[in-house]
């Protein structure tokens, strides 16, 4: 009887735990499928739902435009900072090399600094590289700022990796490059789809970095859109649920995709 009044209590805390985390989320959910009248009180679903906020969102915005701008910004400048991340995580943790040390700190120092801090310098190379106001700029100064964290990231994965692995592949004719393709990088996909996950992500909901540098509406991202349906007097929340409901999806999606990827190590047992 004491061990079943404990898995009750146990559950039910669970239970309780699961209601306080969903509750937000399904206010968000009422608000999109509303219809658009202040509601109050604690239930959050809708008493007239409508499809109304969705379609304000893609008929009267340019969202569509910019969600197809945040997907492409984002997925490309995840992949190129996974890219750079990766080598730059395995040289850390492979080679010796002059400054591997310093270079390793100020990965850690600039973790410090909020990305908000390089705005200006940021700003005047892209104007002088032309790339301001531009995609292809927002991409770079996202692969760029995700490189420390991931990096940092790569290198703890890389470390774990055993060496006997290297110096089989070594010793059967690979050099450094084709060690790293063809052994470190498959094994380290775990680490790298977190990696992913994350620049993805800081790619995804950035807002204060793509409102200074791009003023062409048709180059605007989805944080940049929704902003729009706020103002200091009055809101379309309807339409930012909405916006929101629909800007969480790609996450979610990209979570469910890499999962299998999240929750075990592909090296365990690897040497043996």
């Amino acid at each position: 009887m004491r061990r079943w009044l404990t898995q009750m209590g146990i559950y039910g805390f669970l239970v309780l735990v699961t209601i306080v985390t969903l509750y937000p989320l399904l206010w968000v959910v009422g608000l999109a499928i509303g219809d658009g009248q202040r509601r109050g009180g604690l239930n959050p679903f809708a008493s007239a739902p409508s499809l109304d906020g969705f379609q304000t969102l893609f008929r009267q915005s340019g969202f569509g435009q910019a969600l197809f701008n945040s997907l492409a910004i984002s997925l490309a400048a995840a992949c190129l900072g996974v890219l750079l991340a990766a080598t730059l995580g395995y040289a850390l943790s492979r080679f010796q090399f002059f400054g591997k040390d310093a270079g390793l700190k100020s990965i850690i120092v600039s973790q410090m600094f909020p990305g908000v801090v390089s705005s200006i310098p940021i700003y005047w190379l892209l104007h002088h590289l032309d790339l301001l106001d531009s995609r292809t700029g927002l991409v770079l100064v996202y692969a760029t700022t995700s490189v420390p964290f991931c990096a940092y990231a790569a290198k703890g994965w890389f470390d774990t990796l055993p060496s006997d692995l290297l110096d089989a592949a070594r010793m059967d004719g690979a050099g450094p490059w084709r060690t790293f393709w063809t052994v470190a990088l498959p094994l380290a996909a775990p680490a790298l789809a977190v990696t992913f996950l994350f620049a993805f992500m800081g790619a995804w909901s950035e807002f204060i970095l793509a409102q200074t540098f791009l003023f062409e509406e048709s180059n605007y991202t989805v944080p940049m859109v929704l902003q729009r349906f706020t103002d200091p007097h009055s809101a379309d929340w309807r339409a930012f649920a909405a916006g929101s409901l629909i800007v969480s999806a790609p996450v979610l999606a990209l979570f469910y995709t890499l999962q299998k990827h999240l929750v075990g190590g592909l090296s365990a047992g690897a040497v043996k």
